[in-house]
């Protein structure tokens, strides 16, 4: 009767390692799937106004389209990385705009979680508060932190998706526009679909100061759809991230060597009246870490 006992418990061990390999790389395989060549659209619109001011205007609905190429740049057995190039202007005069980067790590315990005015509050989780999660981080066109969120993918009646709520600073459509609010709550939906992919949001847009409660000013939906065309539409964002790669490699380490240290993050807006961005989207300057790596450290508030 012993022995078969421990055989059951053998086989449950077994059986439950094998369950828990096939669901990681499904989720592989669902994180991966995002990459390629897509015309995207972007679509977002003020659903619900919650201001007490007569005069309140809401955020114009915004319908916009465009081209973008997913990349690869790290796939290991826990993270995932991929960098968004977006493809603007005529057919004969393309230009890539260095887009948005999502880095997804499995059974991660470190978190940066924003909390509002360009700081982000370091957390540690419990291991098992993660096991069998995926932590998607989100990153600026410099490679500085937006969001992130940590949440278990779901495979269940043919759909494959992930679905997470985190804090957020304001998109750049926004930021531009509106200084009213200073914290997005982010509702995240990636659905893998037949021809592509969509990124579902759901935000509040929330008025956050020290030592007072969160004031809902808004809500709003966004509904990104991407859908997959044959990669060799999006050849000029290969070909651009071939040439520069290497540069944006030197940027994730010396923020990865930020983020490592652990410790709450307050960066800077500018450094001498110019954005970070700015200075990296340079095409003649910093290119090497001697560069580089003291400029960033410039916009990390002591």
């Amino acid at each position: 009767m012993k022995q078969l006992t421990f055989l059951s418990i053998l086989t449950f061990v077994f059986t439950f390692n094998l369950n828990a390999q096939n669901q990681k790389k499904q989720d592989q395989n669902a994180i991966k799937n995002m990459c390629g060549c897509y015309e995207v659209g972007f679509n977002f619109a003020e659903t619900f106004q919650y201001s007490k001011d007569s005069t309140y205007l809401p955020s114009k609905t915004k319908h916009e389209e465009g081209l973008e190429w997913v990349q690869l740049v790290e796939d290991t057995d826990n993270k995932i990385v991929m960098q968004h190039l977006l493809i603007v202007g005529p057919p004969n005069n393309k230009m890539i705009v260095k887009h948005w980067r999502q880095d997804w790590e499995y059974q991660n315990t470190n978190l940066y979680e924003f909390d509002h005015d360009n700081k982000w509050k370091y957390v540690s989780l419990p291991i098992e508060k993660v096991k069998g999660q995926w932590t998607q981080k989100v990153f600026q066109v410099d490679d500085s932190p937006r969001y992130e969120g940590s949440a278990t993918w779901v495979h269940v009646d043919g759909k494959s998706y992930w679905e997470s709520t985190t804090d957020a600073p304001l998109p750049r459509r926004e930021y531009t526009t509106r200084s009213d609010y200073n914290v997005t709550v982010r509702t995240n939906r990636h659905e893998i679909v037949k021809n592509g992919w969509i990124h579902d949001q759901d935000n509040d847009k929330v008025i956050r100061e020290d030592g007072k409660a969160d004031v809902l000013l808004a809500k709003e939906k966004g509904y990104n759809t991407y859908v997959k065309v044959d990669d060799s539409k999006c050849k000029a964002a290969q070909d651009y991230w071939k040439a520069n790669q290497a540069k944006w490699a030197i940027v994730r380490a010396k923020w990865n060597d930020i983020f490592a240290r652990h410790k709450d993050l307050a960066l800077e807006e500018k450094v001498d009246n110019k954005d970070l961005f700015k200075y990296l989207f340079d095409e003649e300057k910093y290119k090497t870490a001697s560069e580089i790596n003291p400029l960033i450290e410039s916009f990390v508030k002591k």
